[in-house]
């Protein structure tokens, strides 16, 4: 079991995977919490099959999966909707990453939410890590990757905490505005060091 379990997060399009990679290379074990999300709602589920009796069938795609961009679309649109599917998914991600945590073999390892604030899971890990962007970065860089307009891309910022919020919680801050890869490299490596002295000491 790692020694300690550090948040990574950062708004939509900050660059958080990128980061995670990049500490994946040193062999640090990474629990994501997108991953984790799929897999409690991977066909057969019993988490799927209540999300199609809540939704409808229309929810699920033609290989049994579920349609996660019409579901988000959805629960984006509706209070409700969105309570009751986070009032489901939510006790189940966090059980199966506390699961992954207590099985990760590095000497620290890394939690990547994105939600680490909004949902609370910052109380869960000893520290947190925040890669941090400019919000017309993160609006410019999710529109050319997702294909999406910046006023639906401005409407998951602003159900994120602000970047303020954000980085009041951070111990630790990467910079991945105008970044280059090296530059990120640099970062990572220094971080790096510090994380294995914390365990070491």
């Amino acid at each position: 079991m790692s020694k300690l379990v550090i948040g990574l997060t950062g708004g939509i399009g900050s660059g958080k995977t990128t980061v995670a990679d990049i500490f994946c290379e040193y062999g640090i074990d990474i629990i994501d919490a997108d991953i984790v999300a799929r897999e409690v709602v991977e066909p057969g589920t019993p988490a799927l099959n209540q999300i199609a009796e809540y939704f409808g069938f229309d929810f699920i795609l033609a290989d049994g999966s579920l349609d996660r961009t019409q579901l988000r679309h959805k629960v984006f649109a509706s209070e409700t909707d969105k309570a009751w599917l986070n009032a489901l998914l939510h006790p189940l991600i966090r059980h199966a990453m506390a699961e992954q945590c207590k099985t990760a073999k590095s000497p620290y390892c890394f939690l990547v939410a994105p939600l680490l604030i909004e949902n609370s899971i910052n109380k869960t890990v000893e520290k947190v890590l925040v890669v941090d962007v400019k919000p017309e970065t993160q609006i410019s860089r999710t529109v050319s990757r997702d294909n999406n307009t910046a006023a639906q891309v401005q409407k998951i910022l602003d159900a994120q905490v602000s970047r303020e919020e954000r980085l009041a919680h951070a111990d630790y801050v990467i910079n991945n505005d105008d970044c280059s890869i090296e530059e990120l490299k640099a970062q990572v490596e220094v971080l790096h060091r510090e994380f294995l002295k914390l365990v070491v000491g």
